[in-house]
């Protein structure tokens, strides 16, 4: 018997096994096996290791996605989290090849998986505090929320899902250095029954805007100290 002359049911159960470049190649072969790997439900979970996985069409976005992960764990996170102001001509090559990645493929998101529940977001050195929000807004079943190393995500954020996250059960910003103890305090005042936690994140430097003193106060302290 060839393979498709199973029924879709057993062309489904087929493909959940196969990771999403082979799911792709397979789909590629015949109009049958390309509409199974177009079908909605053969895609509840989505996982990425890095912005560039995002662009490369082996998968589906649809209302069956229940659970997604970006997490990009590379060498290149570090260039991405070094401020604006301070990237060198080279490091500002190497983010603009990948700036607005995350951000529109959050967009994307937005508009086609309105049932999601769980989205973790780490190393996403480009993802604003804006495309969140709107997916807090779009995506009303959101359950859980894991934020880390986001460095641009800040109290917005937090302001957005206690404004926007009816379903939101937990919440996480580990290592998230634009993130304030005062941010932290209004989300628990606005949503105690939401677990929140934060390693490290208002514990580190924020990012510090050309013409801010912090660093010159900070020096000339140290000089009366001794």
């Amino acid at each position: 018997m060839h393979i498709t002359q199973l029924n879709g049911e057993c062309l489904l159960h087929l493909f959940s096994f196969l990771d999403k470049d082979s799911r792709r190649h397979l789909g590629r072969t015949c109009r049958r096996l390309l509409a199974v790997f177009r079908e909605p439900s053969l895609w509840p979970l989505l996982q990425f290791h890095s912005p560039s996985e995002l662009t490369k069409g082996n998968f589906v976005l649809g209302p069956a996605l229940r659970h997604l992960s970006i997490c990009w764990h590379s060498s290149r996170v570090k260039v991405c989290n070094v401020e604006d102001w301070l990237k060198s001509a080279f490091q500002r090559d190497v983010c603009s090849t990948h700036e607005h990645t995350v951000n529109n493929f959050l967009l994307q998101v937005c508009q086609r998986c309105p049932n999601l529940l769980a989205l973790s977001l780490s190393g996403c050195g480009h993802v604003t505090d804006e495309a969140v929000a709107l997916l807090l807004q779009s995506c009303s079943f959101l359950k859980t929320l894991q934020l880390e190393n986001c460095v641009r995500i800040s109290d917005r954020t937090l302001e957005a899902a206690a404004l926007y996250a009816g379903s939101l059960q937990t919440l996480r910003v580990d290592f998230c250095r634009n993130i304030t103890q005062a941010g932290l305090q209004r989300f628990r005042e606005k949503r105690p029954a939401v677990t929140l936690k934060a390693e490290r994140s208002a514990d580190m430097i924020p990012d510090q805007k050309p013409g801010n003193n912090w660093m010159s106060d900070r020096a000339a302290k140290k000089l009366l100290w001794y």
